[in-house]
């Protein structure tokens, strides 16, 4: 445990800070409040835990109260229909205009039968 990140007062870090795995009940990330199908609701960030790591700065993690959290809005079809769009539009090659079957990776820009044509012509 690392005492230097127990301030539940606020008063070192500006909101209540505690040690990696000892928030107090009541509090929740983002993650473990979607887990329990809510969200944030537009509330503030309550608190935050900090995990320290060797020669760089600590993880944070923001956390929320569980009382003021709201249900997770339902999917409806309209939004179905915008997600399939936007990830048919990941897996378009601007080169080739062709459907890749998977996500083209941002580091490339487009397939890699594109990226590297000699090595697919090898094989």
């Amino acid at each position: 445990m690392s005492v230097r990140f127990w301030d539940p007062d606020g008063i070192t870090f500006g909101i209540p800070t505690y040690p990696w795995r000892l928030a107090p009940d009541g509090l929740a990330t983002r993650r473990q409040l979607r887990i329990r199908g809510l969200r944030p609701g537009g509330q503030d960030i309550a608190a935050q835990i900090l995990r320290p790591r060797r020669r760089r700065a600590p993880l944070t993690a923001y956390l929320y109260r569980i009382d003021l959290a709201r249900p997770v809005r339902p999917m409806t079809p309209a939004r179905w229909a915008a997600l399939a769009k936007a990830n048919a539009a990941r897996r378009r090659c601007p080169e080739c205009h062709g459907d890749a079957g998977y996500v083209i990776p941002p580091t490339l820009g487009m397939c890699v039968t594109c990226a590297f044509p000699e090595e697919q012509r090898a094989a």
